[in-house]
């Protein structure tokens, strides 16, 4: 799989206790790249980082210390890094917007200057998300070139961290400067709402779904119409990845910003999420009160992802109900059994994607 990239490659990954960064270090270690993660302790127990008790080396800091970080750096001397560490959730960035904003914009300030002062990363993929555009409620994706923005305090958080990747990478990495004064190239990644099993944050649709579940209680949805790009955990990771192996060869042309979402049946209400779970596990209840909770998040938010299939030759593997149904049945055989499925779920996508032809399972 891509080429054999990552074999031996040093990786950093920042955020790898939490949900994304635990699968994206699970996929790594499978592609033989040797990962330092750095992160703060897991939020939630259960947490899907110990369950996986993957062999790699752990380091736990706040991305905000720039000192601390930049010791790991120097002696990890990492080829590529990954910055998934966030605040992640919009509702409590209306509870501490300070830390949202001191972690999602300092702390990718914090890595980026580890990153010059190192001078061994030759890649940098920062993780935003797709609430860093500024929502027009449009009917149409949005595409790399449309504003940033945000309404709330975490997509607006968001916005910076593009706005900040960019200033980095025209001031410090710029790509008329590479090969001579600098051989770092930096891409920021954005993606549609993930799902997926280990997922165990609060405010968040299908793990607050599976909790109750398993406690045979209903879940109050307060936002039922709304549209999302869902799709399956693996799949923005397999997009990060394909671009990491573009920047990895050298590409500049890739060092940009770029969307990594469903196909157009990921597009979902929360109410067609919530009853496709429910389709899979019965235990699974919900009632609808719109006027739970009565903070600002977007109605419609789709993204386009016409430049990550056309240059990457990137596109999704899974279906939204292929993707709702790996992720409830990863949660029922916690919960039933405490099975990990994490490993036959990334073999299962693995395959279906070699099944497909897409370029970046070629050896």
């Amino acid at each position: 799989m891509f080429k054999g990239t990552y074999k031996g490659k040093r990786v950093v990954v920042t955020g790898h206790t939490g949900f994304k960064g635990s699968w994206l270090c699970l996929w790594l270690l499978r592609l033989g790249a040797k990962i330092t993660g750095y992160s703060l302790e897991p939020s939630t127990e259960p947490n899907h980082f110990r369950r996986l008790d993957l062999e790699m080396n752990s380091v736990m800091g706040d991305v905000r210390d720039a000192e601390k970080l930049r010791q790991v750096f120097q002696k990890e001397q990492p080829e590529i890094v990954l910055h998934l560490a966030a605040q992640s959730l919009v509702r409590p960035s209306y509870r501490d917007p300070v830390e949202t904003f001191s972690t999602n914009v300092m702390g990718t300030i914090s890595v980026l200057e580890a990153v010059r002062e190192c001078g061994a990363v030759r890649a940098v993929i920062n993780v935003t998300s797709d609430k860093c555009y500024e929502n027009r409620e449009w009917p149409w994706g949005y595409r790399e070139i449309d504003p940033v923005g945000g309404y709330d305090p975490y997509s607006a958080s968001k916005g910076c961290a593009e706005l900040v990747t960019r200033c980095w990478r025209s001031s410090f990495f710029n790509l008329d400067d590479y090969g001579r004064a600098h051989n770092t190239l930096l891409a920021s990644a954005r993606a549609g709402n993930v799902i997926g099993g280990g997922d165990w944050a609060t405010d968040r649709l299908v793990p607050d779904l599976v909790r109750a579940a398993n406690r045979k209680v209903a879940v109050t949805i307060r936002n039922p119409e709304a549209i999302r790009p869902w799709q399956h955990v693996l799949e923005p990771l397999s997009g990060y990845l394909s671009l990491g192996q573009m920047l990895l060869e050298g590409r500049r042309e890739f060092a940009d910003a770029w969307n990594f979402g469903p196909a157009e049946d990921g597009n979902a209400t929360v109410r067609e999420i919530a009853d496709r779970a429910q389709r899979i596990w019965p235990e699974i209840k919900f009632q609808i009160d719109a006027t739970a909770g009565q903070l600002h998040e977007a109605g419609m938010l789709k993204l386009d992802c016409s430049k990550a299939r056309t240059r990457l030759r990137w596109a999704p593997v899974w279906d939204g109900k292929t993707a709702v149904e790996k992720t409830v049945l990863w949660y029922r055989g916690f919960y039933e059994s405490g099975a990990v499925r994490s490993l036959d779920d990334l073999g299962s996508y693995v395959a279906e994607a070699r099944r497909r032809h897409l370029a970046w399972t070629e050896a």
